[in-house]
């Protein structure tokens, strides 16, 4: 399971999270996008809506996350739509026993059904992102190439650091750099300090500025159902290429040829 968080908006999170997602069912993965957003911009980004039931019901009414989720056009990916209705369940779910684990427990059975579970968070680190960080078994950063993006991802971190005392085996995923145009100076320098501080954690592949990439969303599509031959589609699939190769060299994922008997062995 992955959440990709960000607490500060507009850097491509949601985007990350909806064409990863698309990426990772397009080569052949069971996916479940998961949005946690009240803002629910994963959601329409499929052209669903909101309606109950949603990932409220799951979170406030222990609704099953099977009889919750719906289908896409693409034939290996499920989203867990969100709702405004998300915006009151932060507040609903504090008096509730384990509320920091609730997402944990609803995603349990998931876990055999889809390869991965990609979890859209909101741009905040309140107690919806608590349950993502909580259930989740890795963080994946995008981050826009500026300057103040550096101070954000520090608290970031910390607060990755710190939610470990609940859930020992998160670890980061990844960074991934996003909206870069790297003929722009700023965005060559931040580029290089986040990798010279991360390292390896830092994707080589970058997602650039792109209006198709924008524009998608507005025709309730993937960047992949919506211009396949777009620089943002080609990004996106390389990104998850090199997520799958990242867990196939740490015996996660399976071997790109193999069969679904195999995958579901």
């Amino acid at each position: 399971m992955i959440a990709v968080v960000n607490q500060k908006g507009g850097v491509g999170k949601t985007t990350t999270a909806v064409n990863l997602a698309a990426s990772l069912a397009a080569a052949e993965q069971p996916t479940l996008l998961v949005d946690l957003d009240p803002q629910a911009n994963a959601t329409s980004a499929y052209g669903l809506v909101g309606d109950a039931p949603n990932v409220y019901d799951v979170l406030v009414d222990g609704r099953s996350v099977g009889e919750s989720s719906r289908s896409t056009e693409l034939p290996r990916l499920r989203v867990l739509p969100s709702s405004p209705d998300l915006v009151s369940a932060e507040i609903e779910i504090v008096g509730l026993d384990e509320r920091e684990s609730r997402l944990r427990s609803a995603l349990e059975g998931a876990r055999g059904e889809f390869a991965y579970v990609i979890i859209d968070c909101p741009p905040s680190l309140g107690l919806l992102t608590l349950n993502a960080l909580v259930a989740a078994d890795a963080v994946l950063i995008p981050l826009q190439c500026e300057y103040y993006a550096l101070e954000g991802l520090a608290r970031l971190v910390d607060t990755v650091d710190r939610v470990r005392a609940i859930n020992p085996v998160l670890a980061l995923e990844g960074i991934v750099l996003t909206m870069v145009d790297l003929r722009a100076n700023l965005a060559r320098q931040v580029a290089d300090e986040v990798r010279g501080h991360f390292g390896q954690a830092v994707y080589e592949t970058v997602i650039p500025r792109n209006v198709r990439l924008s524009e998608a969303p507005s025709h309730g599509k993937p960047i992949l159902l919506y211009d396949i031959q777009s620089k943002g589609a080609a990004a996106y699939l390389r990104l998850a290429e090199e997520f799958l190769k990242r867990d196939r060299a740490r015996g996660l994922a399976p071997p790109p040829d193999a069969t679904d008997k195999e995958r579901e062995a």
